[in-house]
């Protein structure tokens, strides 16, 4: 299971978050769209409370321990209109993952940043986004062994 797979399990294991977050949690697109996550979407078309989970630049973590690395994580929360739903979520979200050991890989997760009451601009919504980093050895696949 990969780490945005890991992430999202914890997340979705939280039943007070999914009650905010209707529109539910994606790992596995870019952005948050009609055609790619339609279930974002209510029958109307209008944006539900959802969640987009990404990876960034991964940096070698200074331990000594070989593959071991510093895993970026964003958390991007979304809502049609107002901070609301999308506020509380993300507090529930840093309970969720703050300081947690998240899989068998990850030693460590720790909160980085919070921006607050933004405006994304292509889905014409409120954005909220958590940053964590997560601690964790690296699992190396080689094609063929």
């Amino acid at each position: 299971m990969s780490l945005s797979d890991e992430i999202k399990a914890a997340l979705e294991a939280d039943s007070d978050l999914m009650d905010y977050l209707t529109g539910g949690i994606y790992n596995d697109v870019e952005e948050i769209n009609r055609q790619n996550t339609p279930e974002a979407f209510d029958a109307n078309g209008e944006l539900e409370p959802c969640a987009l989970i990404k990876l960034g630049t991964e940096s070698k973590l200074r331990s000594g321990i070989l593959n071991s690395v510093n895993t970026p994580i964003t958390i991007y929360f979304y809502q049609r209109a107002g901070y609301n739903i999308i506020e509380p979520a993300m507090d529930l979200a840093y309970v969720d993952l703050n300081d947690k050991k998240i899989g068998s890989h990850v030693w460590n997760i720790e909160y980085d940043i919070a921006v607050h009451q933004q405006r994304d601009t292509a889905l014409d919504c409120a954005l909220g986004s958590l940053r964590f980093v997560a601690k964790r050895m690296r699992e190396i696949e080689v094609a063929g062994s």
